[in-house]
């Protein structure tokens, strides 16, 4: 599994699995999951991440761009 932070979009994502997905739902706004051929959850996008949880300790997707794969 994979969380990292955009700060510049204030998204957080969380992998689960890689691979590609091939559906995604926004179940609430906002927050948007990814889902395989069989229906099973692969990631989950938070738009205004900051206003929902506290991500000051998830690692920046920036600094995971540089030099480790975010695993989507």
């Amino acid at each position: 599994m994979k969380v990292y932070y955009d700060k510049e979009t204030d998204s957080l994502s969380i992998s689960f699995r890689k691979g590609s997905y091939c559906e995604s739902e926004e179940v609430q706004p906002g927050i948007v999951f990814d889902f395989d051929r069989e229906g099973k959850v692969m990631a989950i996008d938070i738009e205004h991440a900051s206003e929902i949880v506290d991500v000051s300790d998830v690692p920046l997707m920036e600094s995971l761009q540089r030099g480790h794969s975010a695993g989507t």
